[in-house]
């Protein structure tokens, strides 16, 4: 059976509930519901699919990944790609463009994997609060409220975490810690 997966970086909790606090606002104020189908998340290796029967080989090679610093992320205010899509902003940080590139690579040189991200578009790291199922109008509502908000928290980034599809919702599958 085919499954989806993708590659993240979700924050620890109590940040990951303030996140999916956020969402949940979004989802009751504006009647939308598509980011509460994941948990908050910086993607590093959009969705692909994979045989299930093979899960052990996927797990197995993200196993093998290494990335030897843990570093520290921050999350600084929120920003949208128009007219679809509103998210907390990342900022900016080495460690965690040259970690996407290496999974990236990894995943390629492993397991015959291709990122999308790899397109025109490249990587930019951001934390999902609205998308998908907005509507322009509804899209600009969200904005005129958040443009202004300020949000800023940090956390240590230590790990990345494969996200299964499992009815109709991601969910974290397995978490694999950073070697210090």
């Amino acid at each position: 059976m085919i499954q989806k997966y993708f590659i993240a970086i979700v924050p620890p909790d109590p940040l990951l509930f303030e996140i999916q606090e956020v969402k949940k606002t979004i989802s009751q104020n504006y009647k939308t519901k598509g980011a509460l189908r994941s948990p908050g998340h910086i993607t590093l290796h959009m969705p692909f699919s994979w045989e299930e029967e093979k899960e052990v080989k996927l797990v197995s090679c993200l196993e093998t990944f290494k990335f030897d610093e843990t570093f520290n992320i921050t999350l600084d205010g929120f920003s949208c790609f128009e007219p679809r899509v509103v998210f907390i902003n990342v900022k900016e940080e080495n460690a965690l463009f040259l970690l996407q590139k290496k999974l990236v690579q990894h995943a390629k040189n492993n397991l015959q994997l291709f990122n999308q991200s790899d397109d025109m578009r490249g990587f930019h790291p951001h934390i999902t609060i609205a998308f998908r199922d907005l509507k322009k109008p509804v899209f600009y509502k969200i904005w005129e409220e958040f443009n202004s908000k300020t949000f800023q928290e940090n956390f240590s980034c230590q790990s990345i975490c494969l996200l299964k599809h499992i009815n109709n919702h991601w969910e974290v599958y397995k978490e694999f810690k950073f070697s210090t």
